[in-house]
């Protein structure tokens, strides 16, 4: 077996925040490397996440952004399941952080069903229509819609968004972590965006 030393150890644990004992079973199930031990916490967290997925989110945070001069404005509401967490540190400064990347990356909705069926039915056509130039047959033309439809989702769900301060995480890795880390389920409920003149 692998001697994992704490060197590594506070390396995973200064890239992941994840805990201590995780990072160093991470380390040990990835044979110390490093790039490894990070997938193998991010399954773990996806796992966990998916475990808590059911549990009623009852509290929660509204967090708040105003870009400099007040002429851009987001409000996002995140919830979790319980008052001790809605307080937690870690809790608001990623309800403080989405509602920053809300600001910079204007996404449509939190998730695919909260777009609005006619903003989807008019990409749709667009999509299609940009196909059939290319004159390739009807099963073909379907495959490159529904490929453009899934870049729009990932560029206008919040939730499939990369996240602007890392692109290579989404923001529900980003909720997925902090659900492993904080032990709640934790959702994006809504998120309001202003701007002026807009």
């Amino acid at each position: 077996m692998t001697e994992i030393s704490a060197k590594l150890v506070k390396e995973l644990r200064e890239k992941t925040g994840a805990g201590m004992m995780d990072c160093k079973e991470a380390l040990a199930a990835a044979g110390g490397d490093l790039a490894r031990a990070v997938e193998v916490l991010r399954k773990k967290g996806l796992a966990t996440a998916q475990k808590r997925a059911g549990r009623a989110t009852g509290e929660g945070t509204i967090a708040a952004y105003i870009h400099h001069g007040g002429k851009l404005g987001v409000l996002v509401e995140v919830d979790c399941e319980t008052d001790f967490v809605a307080k937690n540190e870690q809790f608001q400064e990623f309800a403080r952080n989405l509602a920053m990347h809300i600001a910079a990356a204007n996404p449509l909705g939190v998730r695919p069903e909260d777009i609005p069926p006619e903003v989807v039915a008019k990409e749709r056509e667009i999509y299609a229509a940009q196909a059939k130039e290319t004159g390739k047959p009807d099963k073909v033309i379907e495959k490159i819609v529904e490929g453009k439809l899934k870049k729009f989702y990932e560029d206008n769900c919040l939730l499939q968004q990369r996240y602007v301060r890392n692109p290579d995480l989404t923001i529900a890795d980003c909720l997925n972590e902090l659900i492993a880390k904080i032990g709640e389920n934790i959702t994006v409920r809504r998120f309001v965006r202003m701007q002026v003149g807009d």
